[in-house]
């Protein structure tokens, strides 16, 4: 369900809505845009805390969310804060458009004081998304131990789904970084074209901005198509007096619930 929100989070975000200005007149386009992106923010996040949680594997049960109440606490914190800034100039300006929280001391202070605090909160949650992440790699390693005494089908069936779950993985965390690094430049940019009041390197931001959309665009699309329903969850016609080793020991359509399969079969073991 967080995966199919952030799918939906995904295509609000990319649905073009500045397409309606040509026709008519919208004074909210900015605050309704940033609200589509503190959503997926908002949802990308989540989703990070809860995707990393489920395959730490280490016998405690996360299939439910009010195991995650205080990670996810914090982050709906953290991006209510985000958007109570934005409203505070983007509201305002609805009103009166010539109205700047910059044009004042106190006003320029809080704000820069604010987005600091976002770029601190921000690189504290990708470093506490790689402490997940190493946990999930240091489980996984201890999992391959009882590798060798496998059959060799299972073996090879076995490496190749640890395989491509590490390289999720690691597009996971590179993805993350790229998302923290986006929102960073992003918040560095606008207070430097409000206060600073010096030219931007458009050749460079836009760019990244562009790959960075592309990016999300390409992670969601591919975790949607490897996580959604296949024929694997239907039973097999097998002959009965066949010998052949059943290696799918889960009915969950996906190649991770093959490592959680594999996971409970080492602790069994």
């Amino acid at each position: 369900r967080t995966l199919f929100s952030l799918g939906i989070a995904m295509c609000l975000l990319n649905l073009p809505l500045e397409w309606l200005t040509l026709a008519v007149d919208m004074p909210f386009m900015l605050m309704i845009n940033d609200i589509r992106q503190g959503t997926f923010y908002a949802t990308l996040l989540c989703f990070w805390i809860i995707f990393a949680g489920e395959h730490i594997m280490d016998q405690v049960e996360r299939n439910r969310l009010k195991h995650y109440w205080k990670h996810l606490a914090a982050v709906i914190f953290g991006c209510t804060c985000l958007f109570i800034f934005e409203l505070s100039e983007r509201g305002v300006r609805l009103a009166n458009p010539f109205f700047s929280i910059w044009i004042t001391d106190v006003g320029t202070k809080l704000a820069l004081s604010f987005i600091i605090l976002a770029g601190i909160a921000a690189c504290s949650y990708f470093l506490f998304l790689c402490y997940m992440i190493f946990l999930v790699f240091r489980n996984i390693s201890a999992k391959r131990t009882v590798l060798p005494s496998m059959s060799s089908a299972r073996r090879k069936f076995y490496l190749g789904v640890i395989y491509r779950f590490k390289f999720l993985m690691i597009s996971t965390l590179f993805c993350a970084a790229l998302t923290v690094c986006f929102f960073i430049i992003s918040q560095l940019n606008e207070g430097q074209w409000k206060f600073m009041d010096q030219d931007l390197n458009l050749e460079y931001t836009s760019a990244f901005f562009t790959g960075v959309f592309g990016m999300w665009n390409v992670y969601v699309i591919g975790l949607l198509c490897m996580y959604a329903p296949s024929h694997k969850n239907k039973p097999l016609e097998t002959d009965e007096t066949s010998n052949e080793e059943e290696v799918q020991l889960t009915n969950l359509p996906s190649e991770t619930s093959a490592v959680q399969a594999f996971s409970a079969k080492a602790a069994a073991d």
